[in-house]
């Protein structure tokens, strides 16, 4: 008999796809078999022709089950699905009908199956298919992830409970996620004080960690809708840092934090020049990932020949410097298949941080 756990969050952006990397991992070392499935995906690509969930996708590409991605997918809400589905153009049953057809096949496949949700508890609720009647449909035991705090996860946490409990979907377990390290221990005890007697367990993920945010520099490309130039085995490194270079070349360099991502003004010769020649030097490679170039200016002939000789990463782009360094900063990193650096340090550090005997024995 298949084991089920369903991923649920009490908002976006509260490490789901992280949680669910983990506990892949971790069940990968205990049951035989370990599946994933998105029921409801928001977030739609073509992948090897099928229409299916960006998350969906990922884990079928980095666990080698490609064949059984239109299962792990079986809705998803591309342009016009809301629309069809208020106008009655679409049976109000049928995702729900998907969602449960598309489990039971994966169920006689695998011995543990993870069931990712979409955002909070009511996302989905427009097509008549939230997380919390999913959950309650495939009979799966909920794991609710939250973010790190005290009052506002126990606030999240209490208002999410309200909709899983009026769909009878059984909350099992409580997860706080990007905890602040040296409260770590505090959280975690107000946590359990607040839902003491209500037979959830409270658990942990990880402390906060700035890598599992940051985007790399392939991920920042396909933001920025332009190519990565330069060395294409630098595509998969992190960039920690966002800075612009506003000053001079010299206070620039100086300032540069670890694997910052630079970005300059196309007129700014003197340091492209500068930057694409300390590609070189081990020091400065590491303090410097990657530039964007920013503006409408052209960059000079020589000058664009010394940054295509130093294999510097980069990415070329009309808009202004300002726009894409406030683009980037409010951009939060989401995790996919070519994100090979952050999924191996999911893995590395999951089974420091995650309880995983004591999930499994609560579902």
């Amino acid at each position: 008999m298949c084991r089920k756990i369903f991923i649920g969050a009490t908002g976006q952006h509260c490490g789901k796809t992280t949680i669910s990397l983990s506990l892949m991992h971790l069940a990968q070392k205990k049951y035989g078999r370990v599946g994933f499935m998105k029921p409801l995906g928001p977030k739609w690509i073509d992948f090897n022709g099928k229409i299916v969930d960006k998350d969906a996708a990922m884990f079928a590409s980095v666990f080698g089950v490609e064949s059984d991605v239109t299962l792990m997918s079986p809705v998803t809400l591309t342009p016009g699905t809301t629309r069809r589905f208020l106008d009655g153009e679409i049976d109000p049953a049928d995702p729900r009908r998907a969602i449960r057809a598309a489990c039971n096949e994966l169920e006689k496949k695998y011995d543990f199956l993870i069931i990712e949700g979409a955002g909070h508890g009511g996302v989905g609720s427009v097509v008549g298919t939230n997380n919390a009647q999913i959950a309650a449909d495939l009979e799966a035991p909920v794991l609710l992830v939250a973010g790190g705090g005290i009052g506002n996860v126990i606030d999240a946490v209490e208002l999410n409970l309200a909709l899983y409990q009026r769909e009878k979907a059984d909350v099992r377990i409580i997860m706080a996620n990007k905890l602040v390290q040296n409260k770590r221990g505090d959280t975690l005890g107000y946590l359990a004080k607040a839902f003491a007697g209500s037979g959830i367990l409270v658990t942990s993920a990880f402390d906060y960690l700035p890598s599992l945010a940051d985007p790399t520099l392939l991920h920042v490309s396909k933001l920025l809708d332009h190519p990565l130039c330069g060395d294409a085995n630098e595509r998969n490194r992190l960039c920690h840092n966002i800075q612009l270079g506003a000053a001079s070349s010299q206070i620039v360099i100086d300032h540069l934090e670890a694997s910052t991502l630079l970005i300059v003004t196309s007129s700014r010769d003197e340091l492209l020049v500068t930057a694409s020649a300390l590609h070189h030097i081990p020091e400065y490679k590491a303090r410097l990932a990657g530039l964007i170039i920013a503006g409408h200016v052209p960059v000079s002939s020589i000058t664009q020949r010394i940054l295509d000789d130093s294999t510097i990463p980069y990415i070329r782009i009309k808009e202004t410097s300002s726009e894409i360094f406030y683009k980037l900063r409010e951009h939060v990193s989401k995790i996919g298949p070519e994100d090979l650096e952050k999924i191996n340090l999911i893995n590395s550090i999951a089974e420091r941080y995650i309880d995983f005997d004591a999930i499994d024995a609560m579902i």
